[in-house]
This record gives C-alpha cells, structure tokens and sequence, in this order.
C-alpha cells in the first residue's frame, strides 16, 4: 500500500502525534526504497522538517540502505542537529568509499558545542582504526578518557584495534592493556586480540588467546587457522580446522581458503577433496555464491597435489575468473611439468578479452618457470622482454632468478654469467645457486669455483653449506679430487653440514615424516631393505649409480 493511502497530505482531523506514530511505524515497516523516499515527501508535507528524532531514524534508513547523498540533503537542513543525527553521519562515511570524512564530521560537531557520546566514539575509532588514522585515533581516545567512556565494551574493542593497527610491540602491548583492564570482554574484543597477535606473527601467543576464550565463534576458529596456514604451520592449521568441524562450527568461505592453502602445503589430497565436497553441497549461487578466491584456492590445492585435470576442472566451472585463477592455473602446469600447456593457457588468458584478466607479476614468474623447465629459451626470452616493454611489470629478483635458472638449464653458461653480472638488483644466493646448478649439470668447474666463492662470502653459513656440497660434487665430476678435500675442509673448519634431506607421505590420513640417514623410524630396516631390493632391481635393468656424489657423507 502507498504512503499516500495510509497518510492523507493534508491531515485535518489527526493530531500531529498520532501523524507522528504512523510515520513512526511507517519507518519500520517500509520495504522498498520508494517507500522511503514517500516516507520522506509526508515528513515535509506535515511540518516535521525540523524534528531531530525523526530525522535521526529517516537518517538511519538512508545510511543503512547506503544513499548517502539523500542522507546529506537531510542533515544539510536540519537546524541544530542533535547528537544523534551527528552519529548517523559519521556511521554512513565509516561505512562508505570516504570514511575519512568521518573524522572532518566529528570536527564540526565539536566546532557545534554538540555533546558527542559513546556511539560518536565507536563509529569514531572504528573508521581511524580501519584508515589508518592513528594520530587523530589518538585525540579520540583522550576525548574518551575526558568523557568518561572508557568503560564502554564498543569503544574499548576500537580502541584495541586502534593500537593493534599501529603495529610492533608497543602497539600490541597497549591494546593487550586495554583488554587486561576490561571489566566485560565480548567475543568481539576477543577476536581483536587474537587477529593482532596473529597479524605480529606471534601463533603461540594467539593460540594461547584462543585456548583461553570462554566462547569462540567463526571468526575465530578461521582467524586461527588462516594465521598457522599464513605462518608456515600447516599441519596446526589443519589440526584446528578439523576440531572446528568437530566442534560443529559452520565453516565459512574465508576458513576453508586457509585450509586449502594449508592441504596444498603438505600435499593433503584427501582433506582438500573433502572440502571441495563440501563447497559442492554448500555453496551455489541459489545460495551463497561461491567466492573467487575459495575456487582458486580449490584450483592451487589440486595444482599442489599433481591432480592437474581437477584444478583445470574447477577452472572451467568457474563463472567469474581474476588474475589469480590464471595464474593459478599456468603455475600449476608449469610445475607439474605440462610446460607447453602452460603456455597455451597464458597465451590464453592475453586472448580473453575486456572479461579477461590482466597479469601481473606472479604470472610472468609461472610462465618464466614454464620456459625454463620445458627448455624454451627462446620464449624465454621474448616473455621476459616483453613484461616490461608491453605490459610494464619491473622484473624482480626472482624473474630474473628464471632466467638464470632457464640458460643454465639449457648449458647456455656465459649468457646466464652476464646476467647475473648486469642486472640491475644485488643477486641473491637463489640466483647465484641456479648458477651453481647449471655448472654442476654442465660440467663447469671454473665459473663453479667463482659463484661457490661469493656465495659463501655473502650468505649465512648454514645456507652455504648446501652450496658448498654442490661445488664439492662439480669438482668430483671433474676430479679434481685435491678441490674436493679443500671444499671438506672449509666446511668443517666453518662448522657447517650439508642439511638432510626431507619428505613425507600420507598413509590413511596419517602424515609420516622421513629424512635422510634417520635409523631411529620404527619401520626403517624393512624401508631399507625395500629401498635395496629395489636398488638392485634397477641395476640389473642396466642403471648404473652416479658415485660421483658419494662423497656427500662428508657432513657426518
């Protein structure tokens, strides 16, 4: 029904307080933003211009449904507006494209001599904490202390994320103040501690938060689990997305990226499966669309785990793509091998049209990756000339760690040594190793010696140990045997060992770690003796061992 039918414009026989219950109540009722808007025209119509409660709920409709410029023309012609218009304003700019505006809000109301209250500091804060804004934060939080806020759960919660915002430990520190000294915490300010020790990278310190909250909701299980995904504990991540699915949480979006990225780590096949089941059945767009970034992590996952054709199969169902999804994609080719596959589809994503896909840096790393594991020097080349000329990407260090690694690949030594030499960033000890690398492949004891010295003299001694065991293995290659012997005993004199190698397989849902010369594994003589049978099965097959690098055992 109309506003027109249930409001006669020109009231004679209602009195302006039964008019103002029936606006009232329209503002409750109304479903429809020309409903609003009919709402508004018999709030004019009936003299209620000038009445700060009703503009203060007309305001808050406005703001919620995000027209912000109607909302503007409202508070434009309000005389004194109250404390709780104010709020409204300054609650529509937090939630807008301009919140800083927010803040200019707050200074004219002081400059008003309108009183602000609790709601004022919270949308306050709220914005600083999410803009930035850490010094104007600051005036505020003495405002409150002045006020006598301080109390307040809301405005405690903004002021934490405030100094949590601010980073290092002296930020982290005051927030921990601030909650220590809370006389009621909500889940909410919980949360927010939990999120800044995650952010400062602290995971047992944010574990030992989160074992302490008396109640945890989905923010917090996914804030945990995506911080050990983030932090290299894939294994934690994953340990506590399976106590949330116990624990009968319902799993978002946000939870199930971070533990997709943690299967895609330690190659957990079956869990990252399951979740793709679970997208399946839970998620579609007659219910909540599926995000992007959860089908390319869906797409990483798979790539990750050699199940190629499944990542391709995720990727094709896909209604919307970004940059990731391709990049996903030809990455994902380029390291199981499929060079040439990867580059079809790079070539593509430049082919898609306005729908496409722009590529960025990651991109160009996969497909350099691609060139230098399929050997295609040539593309090589043009691909990498051609990011900055056509699409103005930079090279970073790690493109041009490519192309190091795709001429020595390809035994093209003095092209990958004047490389290195005339790039215009510092070589790092992964650029100079895929140099290393190519010299133990091609033979090249000479520029070996060379790159092996400077990266010992650069590095950190336990990283060089690694390299030296390489420069000792050109050298046995080439025999040059007294080379050797000096590489053992630099080595021994810089108190370094070659590090173990390491792996790991998964037997009914159960990781198993292995490393190399490790007797101590409960099954290691029966993998020994299959390793051997093995061994011998393959010589009588005609395979002859490289004893070249026995010599490794110098590290024991």
């Amino acid at each position: 029904m109309l506003v027109e039918e249930i409001i006669p414009a020109n009231p004679a026989t209602s009195s302006k307080a039964l008019t103002t219950r029936q606006i009232f109540s329209l503002l409750q009722i109304r479903n429809t933003t020309k409903t609003l808007f009919q709402i508004h025209s018999q709030i004019i119509i009936n003299g209620f211009s000038q009445k700060n409660y009703i503009h203060a709920k007309l305001l808050a409709f406005y703001v919620t449904s995000g027209y912000l410029i109607n909302a503007h023309k409202v508070f434009e012609k309000t005389e004194n507006p109250s404390t709780a218009i104010w709020n409204q304003m300054i609650r529509g700019h937090a939630r807008s494209e301009t919140p800083e505006k927010s803040v200019y809000l707050y200074k004219q109301m002081i400059d008003k001599e309108t009183e602000p209250d609790e709601y004022t500091y919270s949308f306050l804060l709220s914005v600083c904490a999410r803009c930035g804004l850490f010094r104007e934060g600051e005036q505020v939080h003495g405002r409150v202390l002045a006020s006598g806020y301080c109390s307040n759960v809301f405005i405690r919660t903004n002021l934490m994320n405030l100094y949590l915002m601010s980073g290092g430990e002296c930020g982290v520190g005051c927030a921990r103040l601030l909650f220590d000294d809370m006389p009621a915490r909500s889940v909410v300010s919980w949360n927010s501690l939990l999120k800044g020790y995650v952010k400062r990278g602290d995971i047992d310190g944010a574990r030992k938060i989160f074992d302490e909250m008396p109640h945890r909701n989905v923010v917090s299980w996914t804030t945990m689990i995506s911080g050990c995904a983030q932090n290299g504990k894939s294994r934690q991540s994953l340990s506590l997305f399976n106590e949330m699915r116990r624990a009968r949480v319902g799993l978002d979006q946000v939870a199930l990226v971070a533990a997709l990225s943690a299967c895609a780590e330690i190659g957990d096949l079956k869990l990252g499966k399951w979740i793709h089941s679970y997208v399946e059945e839970n998620f579609s767009v007659g219910r909540e669309p599926v995000l992007v970034s959860l089908n390319n992590a869906l797409i990483h996952m798979y790539a990750s785990c050699g199940e190629i054709e499944e990542a391709y199969g995720v990727f094709r169902k896909m209604q919307r793509r970004n940059t990731v999804s391709w990049t996903s994609m030809i990455t994902g080719f380029a390291k199981q091998g499929y060079a040439q596959e990867a580059l079809v589809f790079f070539e593509w994503m430049q082919s898609s049209g306005v729908n496409g896909a722009r590529p960025d840096e990651l991109t160009f790393l996969g497909v350099l990756s691609a060139c230098s594991h399929g050997g295609f020097v040539d593309e090589g080349r043009q691909f990498f000339e051609c990011m900055n000329q056509n699409w103005g990407i930079k090279p970073r260090i790690e493109h041009y760690g490519c192309m190091v690694d795709l001429f020595s690949r390809a035994g093209l030594m003095d092209e990958a040594f004047s490389l290195v030499q005339n790039m215009p960033i510092k070589p790092n000890d992964a650029v100079l190793g895929s140099l290393l690398l190519g010299c133990r492949i091609h033979n090249n004891a000479e520029l070996a010696s060379q790159v092996a010295q400077k990266l010992v003299a650069e590095i950190d001694p336990e990283q060089a140990a690694g390299y030296l065991a390489l420069l000792a293995n050109v050298y046995a290659a080439a025999k040059r045997w007294q080379d050797v012997a000096a590489v053992r005993q630099k080595m021994i004199k810089m108190g370094v060992r070659k590090p173990p190698g390491q792996s790991w397989v998964q037997i009914n849902g159960v990781l198993h770690d292995f490393v190399a010369g490790d007797s101590t594994y409960k099954q290691a003589s029966l993998i020994y003796k299959t390793l051997g049978e093995i061994t011998m099965q393959a010589m009588q097959e005609g395979y002859k061992p490289d004893i070249s690098e026995l010599f490794l055992g110098i590290e024991e």
